[in-house]
């Protein structure tokens, strides 16, 4: 009579253990939506592939509807590894923190021009030359999230030029993603908006933008954003492997260049949490964070 009743047992523990060791060998991966999502499949398609081959295990990319979705992912152990920005990551980390128990999440590497990012202020008024032309216009953020579509842009505001948004524009919206905030100053949904330094090249460079409408009057001092990061509790050995195949990737290799051209990248260096200090100061300082 107990026969089969084992037997259905061992045969669930061995399903069981067969999902787990599937999901064990899955690196699962994310990236916050800064962009179309068809584009962020694309750029991330030879990377994925690439670190297969470098790690051994399957590499799934996992595809998220805002920003919110990858801190609260990362934070709570159901993805592995995160594009992000720097207030994405202080977001995650002091979401992790939450939870008790909960090891803080790994910032790995960083693109070189991510330790000294900029943000662009873009219009397609010829009347608009610098901040204080807008005043009483229309203005556009990415999402609220971003670091380098909204945070450290209106941080800079607020401390270099005494500029509350709220107050300054006349009215303040959020596009969602840098291709968008480009897009709604070139139809002239909006005066004026800010956007990455590295999204606005890619689209002059595709001749996605036109420049002969739309022009960058200011940029933004510099600062640290985008990151590689890993959920806290991913096996150290992993983490390791993970740095290495990021760091290994070289230039003068075709093969390693075209991937380092998707990611607007000329190398990747190695990053610290530390590095993203002034960022969670500049949150509290803008008041998006409490």
């Amino acid at each position: 009579m107990l026969k089969r009743p084992l037997a259905l047992f061992a045969g669930l523990v061995l399903s069981c253990s067969s999902l787990l060791a599937q999901a064990a060998d899955t690196l699962k991966v994310s990236a916050i939506p800064d962009e179309a999502p068809t584009e962020l499949l694309r750029k991330f398609k030879p990377l994925g592939e690439y670190l297969e081959q470098k790690l051994g295990m399957k590499v799934e990319f996992v595809p998220v509807s805002d920003y919110p979705a990858v801190v609260e992912a990362l934070a709570t152990d159901r993805l592995d590894m995160a594009w992000l920005g720097g207030f994405t990551f202080v977001q995650a980390n002091l979401k992790s923190q939450e939870t008790k128990g909960s090891i803080p999440p790994t910032p790995l590497v960083q693109r070189e021009q991510d330790a000294k990012f900029t943000s662009k202020f873009i219009t397609a008024n010829p009347e608009i030359e610098s901040l204080a032309d807008l005043k009483g216009k229309t203005f556009a953020f990415g999402s609220i999230s971003s670091t380098s579509g909204s945070l450290m842009p209106r941080y800079f505001m607020l401390k270099d030029d005494n500029i509350k948004p709220e107050t300054y524009f006349s009215r303040v919206a959020y596009s969602g993603a840098h291709d968008a905030t480009a897009a709604w100053v070139q139809a002239g949904k909006v005066d004026a908006g800010v956007l990455n330094a590295s999204v606005w090249d890619k689209l002059v460079a595709s001749g996605k933008v036109d420049t002969n409408k739309v022009k960058v009057f200011a940029t933004t001092p510099s600062y640290y954003d985008y990151n590689w990061t890993v959920r806290g509790s991913l096996d150290p050995a992993l983490k390791a492997k993970i740095k290495q195949a990021f760091l290994d990737l070289d230039p003068a290799k075709p093969g390693d260049k075209a991937i380092l051209d998707l990611q607007a990248a000329s190398r990747f260096i190695e990053t610290s949490p530390d590095n993203y200090k002034g960022i969670e100061e500049a949150a509290r300082a803008a008041e998006l964070l409490k």
